[in-house]
């Protein structure tokens, strides 16, 4: 008879560490910045001067860096992937639950790692663009504690029912900016309106920005995001 020797399942983890940019000394604010499917933290690093932040309170900004995975609808091919993504259509997708749940994980230890340096999960936001944005959003809107806001760009909900399952009180009010592309040939805007229709159903209220962009970002886009930041950000002292 063979005898099995378990153990509990190893925490996924990183496999670099996220970049950091802080706008000042003795940050009071932290934002988590997810970046989209084969891209890694660097892609999003250069928009942090473009948001017009004041310079205080001083933020954080981690740009952390996806595992790498096969893709099944590109191919097979290995990239950094918050997910698998099984299969595309303009109106849907078909996804690896398993490894969202993962990627959620590796996000809840980056914000359990930024209380744990003094800054309180209610001054840390969100972002992320295309399948960072899925996983920003299905973590914040689960996550037990609440969190200062979402930044969902070009993205979708890639399991509605997870998140109807999963949604917190604690973040029903946590104010969201969501915006896409009109001409976005990747992420529908067929698929962003879903999401927010969805959102709307569960009783949020997310602040809903479409441009005149395929799929990525705009200046345009950038600024007013910063302007939606400063009204979230909390002068001290």
């Amino acid at each position: 008879m063979t005898r099995l020797n378990l153990r509990p399942a190893p925490q996924p983890s990183f496999d670099t560490a996220p970049l950091e940019v802080e706008t000042g000394p003795d940050p009071r604010y932290s934002i988590l910045w997810l970046h989209g499917l084969g891209a890694d933290g660097g892609d999003f690093e250069p928009i942090v001067p473009e948001l017009g932040l004041p310079e205080t309170p001083a933020v954080r900004f981690l740009f952390p860096h996806a595992p790498y995975r096969p893709v099944t609808c590109n191919g097979g091919y290995i990239m950094r992937a918050w997910y698998d993504i099984l299969s595309l259509a303009p109106g849907s997708r078909e996804i690896d639950e398993a490894g969202l749940l993962e990627s959620r994980t590796l996000v809840r230890q980056l914000i359990q790692r930024e209380t744990e340096r003094g800054i309180p999960s209610n001054r840390i936001f969100l972002a992320g663009f295309s399948q960072g944005g899925a996983v920003a959003t299905l973590t914040g809107l689960t996550h037990p504690t609440p969190l200062a806001g979402l930044i969902a760009l070009s993205t979708y909900l890639p399991s509605p029912r997870l998140l109807a399952d999963e949604l917190k009180t604690a973040n029903r009010h946590t104010p969201i900016f969501a915006a896409h592309g009109t001409g976005d040939d990747v992420v529908s805007l067929e698929l962003g309106l879903q999401a927010i229709t969805t959102l709307h159903q569960l009783g949020l209220e997310p602040q809903w920005h479409t441009y005149d962009l395929p799929h990525s970002v705009s200046l345009e886009e950038i600024a007013d995001v910063g302007e939606w930041l400063k009204g979230l950000l909390v002068r001290e002292g």
